[in-house]
Parts: C-alpha cells; structure tokens; sequence
C-alpha cells in the first residue's frame, strides 16, 4: 500500500513539474533571430508593391518590389511583377532585364515569357518578338499565328505561308489566317500562288461553297473571266441550291448575251433572304442600266420590282427614280422620291427632286406645303422660297408668293441665273395683286440680269 502511494506521489510531482515548465515559456514571443523581422518587412513590401500597382502607382511599386528583392530575390514572381511596372512606365530596357530574370528563374513559365514578347512588340524589336514567340509556341497553337504575323513584319513570307499551311492543316481554314494568306499575296504580288491555294481547297472540299466564291472573285480580279465563269457554273452543278453564286452568274450571263439566264439569277438574288440589301441594290441598279440601253427587256424590270416591292433600299429607289426620270415617266419617278422620303424624310437633294417633280406635275399644292414645311429646317436654301412662291403664284396666291420671293432673294448669292427667276415670279406675283409698276420693274431686273448671262 505504502509503494502504491509513493508512486503516485512521484507521478504527481513530475505533472506538477511539467506544468511549471511550460508556463515559463511565452509562444507569442519573437525569435531571438532576424528571420521574423525579414519575413515580416517582405511580405509588407510585396503587399505593398500590389497596391500601388493596383492604383497605378508604379514606381512606388517598382521601390516596394526592389526592397523584396533585396530581402530574398529567390521568388521569379517578384521579376515578374517588377517587369509589368516597367513596362507600365515605358521603361523598356528595364522591364526586359527583369523579365530575363523571371525567366531563368522559371524558364517554362509561358506568363513570363508572353510578357516578354509584348515588350518586344511595344518597342518593335521584331527579332527580339520573334525568338520569344518560338519559345511560346509549344504552350499554343495561336502563338503560332502570332508567328506567322511576326514572319510577315520581318518579311520572311515563305517562313509565314509554311505556318499558315500547317495550321490550316491542323485546324481548317479561319478568317484571321486567311487574311494574313491575302495580306502576304498582296505584299509579293504572287496571284498565282494564291489561286493555286483557292483551287486547292475547291478540289479537297468540293462541297464548300465559300471557296468556290472566293475563287471566281480571284478569277474576276486577274481578269480571267472565262475561268471565273466556269467555276461559278461548277459551283451551281455542285450545289445546285447555292443563291450567292448568282451573285457572279448573272454577270456572267449579260456579259455573254445570256439575257433570260441573267435575268433568272437577277430574280434568285433580289428575292434571296440570305443576301445582304448592298448586295441586291448592285445587281438591280446593273440591270436598271442594262435595261436603259435595252429598253425592249423592262417588262422584266417591272417583274423584278415587283418582286422586291418591300425590299428596296434607299439607293434601289434613287436608281428607280433616274431610270423614270430617263424615260420621262416623270410620275412613277415622283412615286419613288416619296418612297424615299417615308425612310428619310430630311434628305435635301431629295426633297429638291421631289418639289421640282411636283411643279413639273402640277401638283402645285403638295409642292406649296412641302415647301413651306422644308424652309423650317433649310430657312436658307433659296431654292425653297423660289419653289414656294411659284406653287403659290400657280394657286393664284399672289400675297403669299411675294411674301416668300421677297424673303429668299435675301438668300441668293453669286448665281445671277436664280436670282432672275425670282425677279419674274416676283413680276408675275404683282400683276396677279395688281400692281403694274412693280410687276413691270422687276421684269425689267430679271430681263437685265438674263442679258448679263
């Protein structure tokens, strides 16, 4: 009994010992050594280097990062960090040392090394560019395009088109590629190898009509138009459904005599839903000056307009307009100047047309209220006091006609032939008020004035 109490007594004792112990000893004090302080002082400067960063602060940021670097430069983040602060202050040489060092601290880093190459591309060194881009086309393949424009600026185009092929190769052919194809064509001239590269594509996929257009567009612009016909009638033999071929076809037939075959692709084109309204007002104002030098084909004409009633834009109007004007239908040529003015109705040139129509047509009360409605927002344009006071001499509404003769010769500068035609309407407005002497003396200005021209 007495060694069962001696043994727990001396287990007590050494408790009691141990919690004495661990009560002298304070977990919250710093280490005797520095490396507190250093871990403390680097982690402050570098918080501090992204907040001046981050309000654009740069070279505060710049100092916060150096004094990191100068407490441990192990971490390439802190290269990198001092880079982009370089570079925000346009100090160039300076951001490509840093840089250099985050690389070789972290040669497969592809941030580092993309930051890098905007350097290089911010201060042109294409050289430069071009040695980093080839390090960073194994993390992406759009690096590789990026080479491919980098080959173009150092005017290695060989070098590029072998790029651009692989990546077509790879991927199918893009937009961007072939832009930079086009662009390199143009720069060496090299038609011919660009449409080997079209009919290369045509043969590999037959079923694209894209490359078939683009094709007969080559064909056109090297002027070999029998080959750009034959392709276009490839292309409808291949996909029989195509609209936009007829695009080129209609052309094609007209230039060929092919009248009725040209008229069927005008037809396609004009009630197609999947061309563009630009596209359509070319082919019907090409064949509005066909049929103005043929005019036994514009019962075709009025077919296609008919077809495309709700469809016009505004410059298929204006063609429609002339191609009346021409034939002195001055009626239907006023009908499409209304059309126009429903889609734009402050068009002066339009407005001009459509009140000279009027006059012409006797309309002479529309062509007084038009007028009158116009000089609110044109109060200068002389041509609608002139406009105004003949509707209005016309309406035997003399008061009104001088009223308005008299404000727009105010407006008449340098052009003797107008003014002279306000003195005459001027003349005829006095006699309609019945007053000879005036009416007299202003035929007598427009008669000088007429002698003078």
């Amino acid at each position: 009994m007495k060694t069962k109490y001696h043994i727990l007594f001396v287990i007590l004792g050494i408790f009691m010992l141990s919690q004495n112990t661990y009560a002298q000893v304070d977990f919250n004090k710093r280490p005797d050594d520095d490396l507190g302080n250093y871990e403390d002082a680097y982690q402050e400067h570098f918080f501090e280097a992204l907040k001046q960063k981050g309000i654009e602060n740069y070279q505060r940021s710049v100092d916060a990062l150096l004094k990191c670097i100068k407490i441990n430069d192990a971490d390439p983040t802190l290269f990198f960090e001092l880079g982009k602060n370089y570079k925000a202050l346009k100090n160039f040489g300076a951001a490509e040392d840093a840089l250099k060092e985050a690389i070789s601290k972290s040669p497969e880093n592809e941030w580092f090394l993309d930051e890098l190459y905007h350097v290089y591309m911010l201060q042109n060194d294409i050289d430069k560019a071009l040695k980093t881009v080839k390090q960073l086309v194994k993390f992406h393949p759009d690096y590789k395009q990026d080479l491919a424009s980098l080959y173009i600026e150092a005017k290695k185009y060989k070098n590029a088109l072998d790029i651009l092929d692989e990546l077509d190769q790879q991927f199918g052919y893009n937009q961007d590629r072939d832009f930079l194809r086009n662009q390199i064509y143009d720069l060496t001239g090299d038609d011919d190898e660009r449409i080997e590269n079209l009919e290369d594509r045509v043969k590999s996929n037959p079923e694209d009509e894209a490359n078939y257009l683009r094709l007969i567009y080559r064909y056109s612009e090297t002027g070999d138009t029998e080959k750009a016909f034959d392709t276009a009638k490839d292309l409808l033999k291949s996909n029989p459904e195509s609209e936009l071929v007829h695009l080129a076809l209609y052309k094609f037939y007209l230039d060929d005599n092919n009248t009725e075959s040209s008229i069927q692709s005008m037809k396609i084109v004009l009630t197609s839903p999947n061309i563009k309204p630009e596209a359509k007002a070319k082919v019907f104002n090409d064949f509005v000056t066909f049929v103005s030098n043929n005019p036994e084909y514009e019962s075709q004409l009025i077919e296609i307009t008919a077809l495309i009633d709700d469809d016009k834009s505004e410059k298929t109007l204006k063609e429609l307009a002339q191609y009346h004007l021409k034939a002195n239908d001055k009626d239907k040529a006023l009908g499409y100047f209304k059309e126009i003015l429903k889609e734009n109705p402050n068009d002066f040139n339009t407005i001009k047309d459509v009140l000279l129509l009027q006059l012409d047509l006797n309309k002479d009360a529309e062509a007084a209220k038009l007028s009158a409605e116009t000089l609110e927002l044109y109060p200068a344009q002389p041509i609608l006091y002139l406009v105004n006071g003949i509707a209005n001499n016309k309406l035997n509404n003399p008061k009104k006609a001088i009223e308005s003769l008299d404000m727009g010769t105010d407006f008449v500068v340098d052009d003797s032939k107008m003014l002279s035609d306000f003195y005459t309407q001027l003349s005829i407005a006095y006699k309609q008020n019945n007053n000879i002497t005036k009416s007299e003396a202003f035929a007598k200005k427009a008669e000088a004035l007429s002698k003078q021209q």
